[in-house]
């Protein structure tokens, strides 16, 4: 039952997510998170097990501006859907790490505190570790077993509103904008991008005082998405207000997200969206699976720590370092042009660096630029 480090056997997992076990639940998700290389296999043979029993819930992505109450609009969503649609819950919280400790605090948990005591609902909190696009690294994997699970409806919390936060777009089926009342600047910060991949935008806190405020901003935030070019899809996302407080507007929120399922289902954007999903996810995977093992080959371990104080210094330019290093790794060597990289002490103890024969002595990168496009120039004429 139970195998090294305290994990369970792959099949203890399987049996444990599909009973609906929370407990395995939790342990199996910190399995395909864990980084450790010993858990890579059991953690791909889990999820090889459990994908025919995953893919049937309806997935939601939900971001917002900072100050706009996430969690607290989730906690009265998920109350909404447990009490009175019947559906079991699952949130995904994702909390900022330090760029310093790497440390989270992992507060969402206990902001949602009446649906934490539910039954049928499962919040799990994870840091982001620095991945980018508001989401933790293993997201996907985490919402497979969520819905192996028997969890019909998985709710996505992102870190807040950002350049980045887009990479949640790519594995929910409707992406929510929560926005506040009567901030107007609020649109103009957020990017482009951003407000192009929406399915609908609620404006929180309509109420009391605010409520007129909220009214005003549906008015203006509706006008300005007329602005962007018609969806593919079809469907023209709707502004809607809401308050996690009085409750007001929640019921018909939910309403816009079952419509759009209607919506995709009958247009055929539904199956299509979750193949493109499928594809990104495998993308994504292949890219990390490259980077680790680049960064594991003994060759560029050995070079990475030279290379780095040269570009650092302006010793070399940084093409030519991450050409040298590319042309190091076992994996990719026959598809890097090969580019002549190496370290010598010029006369006057300054390490000089040649690039593909040219050298390179103490000089900045934008002057070993130069003189490598004149060495390609001469050798044109």
């Amino acid at each position: 039952m139970t195998s090294a480090r305290g994990r369970l056997t792959v099949g203890a997992y399987v049996d444990g997510v599909l009973r609906g076990d929370r407990a395995v639940l939790a342990r199996a998700i910190t399995l395909v998170e864990s980084e450790r290389p010993a858990d890579a296999e059991p953690a791909a043979a889990l999820l090889d097990a459990v994908l025919p029993h995953a893919g049937r819930s309806l997935r939601v992505g939900i971001t917002g501006v900072p100050g706009v109450g996430k969690s607290t609009f989730i906690d009265t969503l998920g109350m909404h859907l447990v009490r009175d649609r019947g559906e079991r819950v699952a949130v995904l919280s994702v909390d900022p790490s330090s760029p310093i400790s790497g440390g989270s605090i992992l507060g969402d948990k206990t902001r949602m505190e009446r649906l934490s005591l539910e039954e049928a609902a499962y919040i799990r909190p994870s840091p982001s570790r620095g991945f980018l696009g508001g989401v933790a690294r293993r997201t996907r994997e985490t919402i497979l077993l969520c819905e192996a699970a028997g969890f019909g409806t998985i709710l996505v919390e992102t870190v807040g509103v950002g350049q980045s936060e887009t990479a949640v777009r790519s594995m929910t089926d409707f992406f929510l904008l929560l926005m506040l009342p009567g901030a107007g600047d609020e649109l103009q910060g957020i990017k482009r991008g951003i407000i192009e991949m929406v399915d609908a935008i609620a404006i929180n806190k309509a109420d009391g005082e605010m409520k007129a405020r909220a009214e005003r901003a549906r008015g203006e935030y509706r006008a300005a998405l007329h602005l962007f070019p018609a969806p593919a899809d079809g469907w023209m996302p709707p502004v809607v207000t809401c308050s996690a407080i009085t409750h007001d507007g929640i019921a018909g929120l939910w309403d816009v997200v079952i419509a759009h399922r209607a919506h995709m289902d009958a247009a055929g954007q539904f199956a299509l969206r979750r193949r493109q999903q499928a594809l990104a996810w495998m993308r994504e995977l292949v890219t990390e699976g490259l980077q680790r093992a680049f960064r594991a080959d003994p060759a560029v371990a050995a070079a990475l720590p030279v290379l780095e104080s040269a570009v650092g210094e302006g010793h070399t330019t940084a093409f030519a370092a991450a050409r040298a290093l590319l042309r190091r790794c076992a994996c990719l060597r026959r598809h890097v042009p090969h580019v002549r990289t190496c370290c010598r002490r010029s006369r006057s103890g300054i390490p000089a660096f040649r690039h593909g024969g040219i050298p390179v002595v103490g000089c900045s990168p934008q002057a070993a630029g130069r003189r490598l496009r004149h060495r390609s120039l001469a050798a044109n004429e």
